[in-house]
């Protein structure tokens, strides 16, 4: 995938610096993003005028060769890292490795990312080299604005996280109610029960992820409890799925809120008012408008409803407790913020609308969507019924 990194490249002309070095593994989203390539140890990529340069070691060479999108890939052996390391100890055999490479490219001075090993950093100015630590987060503002082909992997991501919700909601429906508490097979269903039924279906679809959210009752008033033990008839259970195409590596993100059985008055309110402001901040987003306007669109309709949100009260800890939304892309959570601090939205903004109330005596309820903005508005890349009761969709 070519990646436009001319905004980068102006910073380094108008900064005076020969390059931009990223000093980390594949797991790094800049690092990902820029070389194309991604590998358990560090490698290292470096961006000039005159193209994208990779430093791998000989394990990984080859794979480099045919999948980094860059102009050049160069074998540690090259330098003959073995002899440096052998010679100079581990560390400081690194950095002389890493010197070389920058010096074979004419680079005398790099910025670095924030996350830049400070190791590695101080080693290149104990061998001369001037190394400037950029904190705006150039690449990471590039990678929030997705590209066709970007916006497809993100869209097949968030279709097999609705065939795992799907999978998740019909456990619900189908199961059997006795003392109040849902049974599915003769036993308790539980949320690891759940969890684990919803990373089977993402497995068979090719994706993974670390931790998924299945919370009831009280669990679900705390938006990032993961959620333990059985779940409850008449009480919210809150299930958000955010997993990763282990192929793209481009995440998905949504949320539903069921309730088997009967809510209550308070509760029923909750999810009324949270698909009001859901449905509010979806028709604020537009392109030119601000992440910031988004959720003041989502806090009117919960604050009308007169319960807290952080913007009524920074200290709140019922009611609407967290912005409406953030970026998703090679990373769960990126730019831009759909918050009180959000900043202009741009076409190809890929971001979630995740509006929610709690409450430990009443429950939890969000609602989430994953869209990408457009000049007129938003298209939707989830395709999912929004409902308080339960379906078997499977």
């Amino acid at each position: 995938m070519d990646v436009d990194l001319s905004s980068l490249r102006e910073y380094l002309d108008e900064a005076g610096l020969d390059g931009y070095l990223i000093d980390d593994d594949g797991a790094d989203a800049d690092q990902q993003y820029v070389s194309g390539f991604g590998a358990p140890d560090p490698y290292q990529t470096l961006v000039t005028d005159d193209g994208i340069h990779l430093l791998v070691s000989g394990l990984e060479y080859g794979r480099a060769k045919s999948e980094a999108n860059a102009d050049s890939v160069t074998n540690t052996a090259t330098y003959d890292a073995q002899s440096l390391q052998a010679e100079h100890g581990p560390h400081e055999g690194r950095i002389r490795l890493i010197e070389a490479f920058l010096r074979d490219h004419d680079v005398e001075s790099v910025a670095v990312p924030k996350t830049c090993p400070a190791a590695t950093a101080d080693g290149l100015r104990d061998r001369g080299l001037s190394v400037t630590v950029e904190t705006d987060g150039i690449v990471a503002d590039v990678r929030a604005v997705k590209t066709d082909e970007e916006i497809e992997y993100i869209r097949e991501t968030q279709a097999a996280n609705q065939r795992a919700m799907a999978v998740a909601e019909g456990l619900i429906a189908a199961a059997e109610v006795r003392d109040g508490l849902l049974y599915h097979e003769g036993e308790p269903l539980t949320s690891e029960r759940v969890k684990t039924e919803i990373e089977i279906a993402l497995l068979r679809e090719g994706c993974a992820l670390d931790e998924t959210i299945v919370a009831c009752g009280a669990d679900a008033a705390d938006p990032h409890d993961r959620g333990s033990g059985p779940l409850e008839a008449d009480q919210s259970i809150v299930i958000d799925i955010f997993p990763r195409d282990k192929e793209t590596k481009y995440y998905g993100d949504m949320t539903r809120t069921f309730v088997r059985g009967t809510p209550d008055d308070e509760l029923a309110r909750f999810y009324e008012v949270t698909r009001e402001a859901y449905e509010a901040a979806l028709d604020a987003v537009e392109a030119g408008t601000t992440g910031e306007a988004v959720h003041e669109a989502a806090c009117d309709v919960i604050e009308g409803a007169g319960y807290d949100s952080l913007r009524s009260d920074p200290g709140a800890e019922t009611g609407f407790i967290h912005s409406t939304g953030h970026g998703v892309g090679l990373d769960i959570h990126e730019g831009p913020r759909i918050s009180l601090t959000g900043e202009e939205l741009e076409p190809g903004h890929a971001i979630t609308i995740e509006p929610g109330i709690y409450d430990p005596a009443v429950g939890g309820v969000r609602i989430e969507d994953l869209v990408v903005v457009t000049e007129g508005g938003y298209e939707n890349l989830t395709d999912y019924p929004v409902s308080i009761e339960p379906e078997d969709r499977r």
